[in-house]
């Protein structure tokens, strides 16, 4: 009896209505070596007196895969050998210098790239200052708070009609640079955000290129964009650093991602890597996690491209289907689905549960959108039950999107100072002229609202109210 076939490679066939026929690969060769070593240490009866406790013995049903760095394994922040060589393989198809493999998802990769920018800028005179609009991931904080790090936030001239976008464009950062009193040490942004919308990085690479600074970019929901008909991947599009978190939207176990450093990076920006990420994470990664990163590589490099291709026109197809029913569809991203559900009458949270109730489940809700998420392995049921779905929900007249964006922060001290300070709970509406102690998130999507070292105002708090948010900590 087979006893791992879970982590067996699905290939995947479309027949003309557009189901999948799924079914195990065997006995063909692989390139996959991270897996192909587990698979055979699992066949080779070898008493295990290493870690994990369970010695390959089914309990959950994948023990058989879990390692530990035993020899021939290779270490994930040492990489010589199988790791080393799968990740150079993943590099290949990005066409990247160097990517690095998180089983701790983009928050690692967030951590490292900044690290490795902080780590390899010249002038260390002053704290490390990144440019960056108010729509990074709760990741992007933390890192800010262990690493010591100043933020000079881009408010766009656009604003944002939702917290999980930023609508920041090339020429709000060339206004950030020319309004700022200190030198920028790297600039970083996220796109595709959370809604789908995606930046023009192009535009924004020569910026920083122009000031001779990074740009570091959150792909988190993109990992998919190098394989589209279009390459537009941030690595392709002149970014010196991306993370993608492969877990999202490639078949990946949920915590894989990869970090990509472009072949135009800053100097020192490979060779210090690996240290940065061991700076921060677990010293036992999951090997799991790496099996499915190495087997998504073969995927990647097989049929991929096809199939990511029907994906983005039977979700092109599903986004004409529901503004001719009269919904309104936002974004850019060729595999999500956002509906700006507030203008037809309903709240994104309130459609969410009667998708639920179809048995439908969304990626996001908020008061105003809610946001839906396509991949190959979505079947044409799944989109016909969605269309369905949404044809059977009463349409009214609605309101515009009521976000009206981040207000200005008013820094009261360093984000580091603020985080590590004495800091008590209270209720949000005692919270006026108080300084955020920890920085508060709604989640998802992670976005910050008030950060760490920033006064907590009346509009503040009306934005907290209205994620649910009672309670915030502040200095005592």
């Amino acid at each position: 009896m087979e006893i791992f076939p879970l982590l067996h490679l699905l290939k995947i066939t479309f027949s003309r209505n557009r189901h999948y026929r799924l079914f195990f690969r065997k006995d063909k060769a692989m390139s996959a070596p991270i897996y192909e070593f587990a698979k055979k240490y699992a066949e080779s009866g070898v008493s295990r007196f290493h870690m994990p406790g369970h010695k390959g013995k089914p309990f959950h049903g994948l023990e058989p895969l879990d390692l530990t760095e035993i020899r021939g394994a290779d270490y994930l922040f040492g990489s010589e050998g199988i790791i080393a060589e799968s990740e150079a393989r993943t590099a290949a198809l990005y066409g990247t210098a160097k990517t690095l493999y998180s089983t701790e998802g983009s928050s690692l990769c967030i951590k490292t790239m900044l690290a490795i920018a902080d780590h390899c800028r010249k002038d260390k005179s002053e704290r490390m200052l990144v440019m960056a609009p108010r729509n990074v991931h709760k990741a992007f904080i933390n890192a800010c708070i262990l690493l010591d790090i100043d933020v000079e936030w881009v408010y766009p001239a656009e604003k944002s009609r939702s917290l999980c976008s930023s609508g920041v464009t090339a020429h709000d950062i060339w206004a950030s640079f020319r309004r700022c009193p200190r030198k920028i040490d790297a600039v970083y942004i996220t796109s595709p955000d959370y809604l789908g919308f995606i930046a023009d990085i192009p535009a924004i690479a020569e910026i920083c290129r122009s000031y001779r600074v990074p740009l570091i970019v959150d792909n988190a929901h993109g990992a998919y964009l190098k394989f589209l008909d279009a390459d537009t991947h941030p690595i392709t599009l002149g970014a010196d650093m991306c993370c993608d978190s492969a877990h999202k939207t490639l078949p990946c176990y949920t915590g894989g991602a990869m970090l990509h450093i472009s072949q135009n990076a800053p100097a020192g920006f490979v060779e210090c890597s690996k240290l940065m990420m061991s700076l921060f994470a677990s010293t036992s990664p999951s090997y799991l996690i790496m099996e499915s990163l190495d087997l998504c590589a073969e995927y990647l490099a097989g049929d991929y491209r096809t199939a990511l291709a029907e994906t983005a026109a039977r979700t092109e197809l599903c986004k004409r289907r529901l503004n001719d029913m009269g919904w309104r569809t936002i974004g850019d991203e060729k595999c999500k689905i956002t509906i700006a559900s507030a203008e037809r009458g309903i709240s994104g949270d309130a459609l969410g549960d009667m998708l639920r109730m179809k048995n439908i489940e969304p990626e996001y809700t908020d008061p105003d959108l809610i946001v839906l998420m396509t991949t190959p392995f979505n079947t044409e049921e799944d989109y016909a039950r969605l269309e369905f779905a949404m044809a059977d929900i009463p349409l009214s007249e609605g309101t515009a999107l009521s976000f009206d964006g981040i207000p200005e922060a008013i820094v009261r001290m360093p984000i580091r100072k603020a985080a590590f300070s004495l800091q008590q709970e209270v209720p949000v509406d005692e919270a006026a002229g108080r300084i955020c102690g920890m920085t508060v998130t709604s989640c998802q999507p992670s976005v910050p609202i008030a950060v760490s070292g920033e006064e907590i105002t009346p509009d503040i708090i009306s934005i907290l109210k209205r994620y649910g948010i009672n309670t915030v900590s502040v200095l005592k």
